[in-house]
């Protein structure tokens, strides 16, 4: 079963070279020395453990975890081939084999007793019936369940043999402790073959060892109870031994390849270290089946190394460093892609690619006519060798690819929008669905369904992605290619209507809020997936998503909390992601803080209190240089206070009251319009970003703000390693999480883990498979239940949360309803959608040389209504965003003065259709002419 099952159905899908069907994930292979005590006691001094004797050897280490998943929560195994063994072998009495190897685990205990336990686990795994026998047997489950550990370094971590062996007469179990581990900078943990990175980087910088200890058997110790560890208190492990790994380089050409060639079994040794127990005689047919089925496949030669590879070449020069260019999988990049629409008839730009991207030109967001253009989400593919390493990108110069997407609106199929329905004020909600009127038989026919389209090829327009709302055309996007074959997906063009004329929202219903019934919007989300052929193999391709989302009015600001911030913060608390190791003030407090001063050009509010000239202009270098000075080591720290007044000013990411002075000055998932005291009344920081500011606060941090950081203005300029995460974290530091109310892009069921397969990866729903059915009504109870709608995705899934039509949320997302608190703060969006403005009337005056300087410094210090050009009642000013999107104001990046005091050399304009200054009111609404509330929280 071990070989003919795990083995060769991988082998079977075209997996080359051929693998080891366990721990096959291969950290490094280095090459070492094994040095026995000098002193070692007379009763130890058995078989290859003689006094004093040193032995040429090579080591592997590796993790049991197959392709595809991450380093973290793998079990970390090492096994290491002796040389120079002389004397017959257990495994090769009548070869000339001079090799002994030892195996080892960082977990103490195996998950079962013996090997009959082995067969009905493994026979229940390929059986499907493994949940059940787990549940069955509850301490293999645990036992599993304590393998799955994250460490540091796989040479910062102790092994054990875990199963006994003789030592002449004796039993004993082997234990490795690490000593030295070498030096170098820290791994990249967001990397997810860190262990790898690690162990190449260290034993560059230096030497590691490891202590080699047995421990004998005291007692009753079982000797075939595997789950059982033998007592380190009653039976302490005796050094025998150092295993000692010269630094080196694990990169050299033909080195890791090696490693991978050589079989290690516990059954190559002397005599007086035969295995002991049914899992040891299992071992010792398994492995040596699996081994040879493996070097057969790979072309290699069978049987043990009568000597070492060498270390060097003959002349003494280190081997060339080499890369494996062999690829075995690939992924879709960005894993979430974000689209948007706009009206151009045929232009567009691609969205985010680098992180701090240098602006684009003015004029580059409208074509000719004015007209918004498209934001392109495009896709790349990257190409990973067995060692979860980049390769490089796929295109279609080196691969055949078949881009495939298929991507829906189910809005109004869906159930309304009233609250997040994960947060204790929406208990007691019971969510109606839209068009409710709509008979279930007919309710197919409100999902616009653009159905599964591919495209592939070099510069390619591909088809019109379509669908119906109840027998109305709809248009979704459409798909190309660039000139590379990268994808390109375009979405809808900003069009939303009510093909029966229906009013978009009831001042008298609270419920239409959102919710109107009746309508369409041309947003849309679905998977992205490739087929991917490299010299007529099919490789596995990790799939993405597409999101369209409404325009982006504010590009190039960010919010306090991103999306990307929200995701990293679930996956840092899940396991799934590492934290980070140390802080740096101006690679991770700065850029938070500078976020609120970024603000500036969407919010009055932000603006006074953050803004150029303010006392906490954060993009002041004076500023910048207080908060980032530490005093050397024992020295007085006179800016430990202004620090903890700053991270005291931010709201913790677990509030416990609406206390609305605390940064950030956002509303929170349970706003009301007139606050609340209640704890998700405003946004709050997470949690990770918690951690940065106590630990600055601490004076646990790195003073970097000498240190020149890379920029990027074009991905390719990005180191190709870091290309496929900065393409994830670009796209999605682009959208907001704040508020989720229902917010801008997606919405709350994002910060659920059971939404993602891994890191930014979407859980697909298999084509084909139906949305399950959830009734009439939706409450908490079934959203958060194990049936609910939080697992597995389909097209049209993550929008659907939405409000109906986008243009009616996006004219209300403002700032300030409660006036007697602030006119200008709190606010919802004012990253992606302005409340207050520059508008060019305002720079044309603040530039003008010709006028007085005070009259030009009034014109930069005032701001102007981005909503002004919106008239009438909540309705008519729905409608009329509905139909003029477009006009609304889109900052620009524009040149400040240079003779204007206090103003910045850059300035973020608005563009569009924003009418006259500033009168003292966000609205021109009165109070009561607002939505009513559904319920409290809900209020706008």
């Amino acid at each position: 079963m071990f070989v003919r099952f795990a083995q060769n159905r991988a082998l079977a899908t075209g997996r080359d070279p051929a693998t080891r069907p366990v721990f096959l994930r291969l950290h490094g292979a280095a090459h070492g020395r094994f040095e026995v005590r000098a002193d070692l006691p007379v009763e130890l001094q058995v078989g290859v453990f003689a006094p004093g004797a040193v032995h040429r050897a090579w080591v592997r280490f590796s993790s049991d975890l197959q392709p595809g998943r991450p380093d973290l929560g793998g079990t970390l195994g090492v096994g290491i081939k002796l040389f120079d063994v002389d004397g017959p072998k257990l495994l090769e009495p009548d070869e000339e084999a001079r090799t002994h190897d030892f195996i080892l685990q960082n977990h103490p205990v195996f998950f079962v007793d013996d090997a009959a336990k082995m067969c009905a686990f493994t026979c229940a795994s390929l059986n499907g019936q493994l949940d059940q026998w787990l549940a069955d047997n509850e301490e293999t489950a645990q036992i599993l369940k304590d393998m799955e550990k994250q460490v540091d370094s796989a040479l910062a971590t102790p092994y054990w043999s875990v199963l006994p062996y003789s030592l002449g007469q004796e039993h004993v179990k082997y234990k490795l402790v690490p000593e030295a581990a070498g030096d170098g900078p820290p791994a990249a943990f967001d990397d997810p073959t860190y262990l790898r990175a690690d162990l190449h980087r260290r034993m560059a910088a230096g030497e590691a060892r490891f202590g080699f200890y047995v421990q004998l058997r005291k007692g009753e110790m079982p000797l075939d109870r595997a789950t059982v560890e033998w007592s380190e208190r009653e039976s302490p492990p005796v050094r025998v031994g150092t295993l000692v790994l010269p630094q080196q380089d694990l990169d050299a050409r033909g080195q890791s390849a090696y490693g991978e060639s050589l079989a290690f079994n516990p059954w190559h040794a002397l005599p007086a270290h035969a295995p002991v127990g049914s899992i040891s005689e299992a071992r010792r047919v398994v492995y040596r089946a699996s081994a040879d089925n493996r070097r057969d496949v790979n072309g290699q030669p069978r049987g043990e190394p009568t000597a070492p590879r060498p270390d060097t070449w003959d002349d003494g020069r280190a081997y060339p460093t080499a890369v494996d260019r062999r690829v075995v999988r690939a992924a879709i990049h960005p894993a979430i892609g974000v689209a948007r629409v706009g009206n151009s008839a045929s232009e567009y730009l691609y969205g985010p690619e680098v992180v701090d991207a240098p602006p684009a030109p003015v004029g580059a967001w409208r074509d000719s006519t004015g007209a918004i253009k498209r934001q392109a989400a495009r896709f790349r593919i990257y190409g990973y060798n067995a060692a979860g390493e980049v390769v490089g990108e796929l295109t279609a110069n080196s691969a055949d690819i078949t881009w495939r997407v298929h991507v829906a609106n189910s809005k109004a199929a869906w159930f309304q929008w009233q609250i997040a329905l994960d947060i204790p004020e929406a208990e007691t909600v019971t969510l109606p669905l839209r068009n409710a009127s709509v008979p279930a038989p007919e309710r197919a026919r409100l999902v616009i369904d653009g159905g599964p389209v591919e495209v592939r090829g070099k510069s390619t327009v591909g088809p019109t992605i379509a669908g119906q709302f109840q027998g109305t055309p709809v248009q979704l996007g459409q798909l190309r290619t660039d000139d590379a074959g990268r994808l390109v997906f375009l979405g809808g063009h900003g069009v939303s209507a009510s093909p029966t004329n229906q009013p978009i929202f009831d001042p008298n219903v609270p419920t239409t809020f959102i919710n109107a019934d009746g309508w369409y919007d041309d947003t849309s989300d679905g998977p992205v997936t490739a087929t991917v052929r490299i010299e007529g193999a099919e490789i596995p391709v990790e799939g993405a998503w597409v999101v369209t989302a409404p325009p982006d009015y504010g590009p190039g600001v960010l919010g306090v909390r991103t999306l990307h911030d929200l995701l990293v913060d679930l996956y840092v608390q899940a396991g799934w992601l590492p934290a980070r190791r140390d802080v740096a003030f101006k690679r991770d407090v700065w850029p938070l803080l500078r976020r609120l001063s970024g603000l500036q050009w969407n919010n009055h509010g932000f603006a006074v209190a953050f803004g150029a000239g303010s006392r906490l202009d954060f993009d002041d270098p004076a500023l910048a240089a207080e908060l980032a000075w530490k005093p050397a080591q024992g020295g007085y720290d006179r800016n430990q206070e202004l620090r903890r007044q700053v991270a005291n000013s931010f709201r913790p990411s677990t509030p416990s009251d609406g206390n609305q002075l605390p940064w950030p000055w956002l509303y929170g998932d349970a706003m009301e319009s007139v606050a609340i005291d209640n704890p998700r009344q405003n946004a709050a920081i997470t949690w990770t970003q918690e951690q940065v500011l106590a630990r600055w606060v601490a004076g646990d941090f790195i003073d970097d703000l000498a240190v020149e950081l890379p920029t990027y203005a074009a991905l390719e300029e990005v180191p190709l390693a870091e290309q496929p995460g900065m393409l994830d974290r670009a796209a999605l530091d682009h959208a907001l999480a704040d508020a989720f109310h229902p917010g801008c892009e997606v919405t709350w069921p994002m910060r659920h883990l059971t939404m993602f397969d891994r890191p930014f990866r979407i859980r697909h729903r298999p084509a084909g498979t139906p949305a399950p059915s959830y009734g009439s009504t939706l409450t908490q109870s079934v959203v958060l239940g194990p049936n609910g709608p939080l697992h597995d995705q389909g097209p049209g899934d993550l929008t659907r949360w939405m409000g109906l039509p986008w243009q009616a949320d996006t004219a209300f997302c403002r700032a300030g309803y409660d006036k007697t608190y602030d006119p200008f703060i709190p606010s919802f969006w004012p990253a992606r959608v302005p409340n207050q403005v520059l508008t060019l009337e305002q720079y044309r005056v603040l530039m003008d040389t010709s006028r007085p300087l005070e009259a030009r410094r009034d014109a930069f210090a005032a701001r102007a209504d981005w909503n002004a050009r919106l008239q009438g009642k909540a309705p008519e000013q729905m409608v009329q965003m509905v139909h003029e999107f477009h006009e609304m104001g889109l900052l620009e990046v524009q040149p400040g003065p240079s003779d204007v005091p206090g103003v910045p050399s850059q300035l973020r304009v608005a563009s569009g259709g924003v009418a006259g200054p500033l009168k003292g009111e966000v609205s021109k609404l009165e109070p009561h002419e607002w939505p009513v509330p559904v319920h409290k929280p809900a209020r706008r």
